[in-house]
């Protein structure tokens, strides 16, 4: 006994054939009676009613197949939404991630520049310093006072980007929460801790150390 086939696949659904076009099949001619054959017109013109039921069964059939025809490709459509709907919210989910790698690089772009701001101003503050301690300058107090506002420049500037990170963040996360509630994406992966963040928060730390050390002389620096 055959086992009962299930629904075609999407593969299968993709080969279907549209059923062979009907054959012309010309309608019986209708008979013609005559006064002198009334005693076989009603035969012939129930011969003749017969052959238009046979016509009009073909015909029947054959919209019934075109009809079949026509409701697998409706399901063939509907798998392929179905799926395309799928990569969507697999896309969509994906993005999310891009979007929160765009922000650490954003970040480690204000990193990079208030590095160069605190090490340059650190830099011009030692050499005056030391310029000055060795007398081989004696006013020296613009040129120190130079390279500190440089370095609370890029401490200043490292804080606001963080600050602005994890604004962006938290707000990043609440609509990937809300997305993921309403079944618009899947939401599997999970956002690790941004390392960016954690080195910016340390050379935040650095920088008000070293602003501490050059104003107040004390600290490791």
């Amino acid at each position: 006994m055959d086992e009962p086939q299930g629904e075609p696949t999407v593969s299968q659904r993709s080969e279907l054939a549209r059923p062979a076009r009907v054959a012309e099949m010309p309608v019986p001619p209708a008979p013609e009676a005559t006064p002198e054959d009334l005693k076989d017109a009603s035969t012939r013109f129930s011969k003749f009613r017969t052959g238009l039921s046979r016509h009009r069964t073909g015909l029947s059939e054959h919209r019934t197949q075109l009809s079949e025809h026509r409701t697998d490709l409706s399901m063939f459509r509907t798998d392929l939404s179905e799926e395309r709907t799928e990569m969507s919210m697999r896309r969509t989910g994906m993005s999310f991630q891009r979007t929160r790698m765009s922000a650490d690089r954003t970040l480690m772009s204000v990193m990079r520049t208030s590095l160069s701001l605190i090490s340059f101003g650190f830099t011009i503050f030692q050499f005056f310093q030391k310029m000055q301690d060795a007398k081989v300058l004696e006013h020296t107090h613009a040129s120190r006072n130079f390279g500190m506002a440089l370095v609370i420049l890029g401490i200043a500037m490292l804080g606001v980007g963080i600050v602005y990170h994890l604004q962006f963040m938290v707000g990043l996360r609440k609509t990937r929460h809300a997305m993921t509630d309403e079944g618009l994406i899947h939401g599997e992966s999970v956002f690790p801790p941004s390392l960016t963040l954690i080195t910016a928060v340390l050379l935040l730390i650095v920088g008000v150390m070293a602003i501490v050390s050059m104003r107040y002389g004390i600290g490791p620096f």
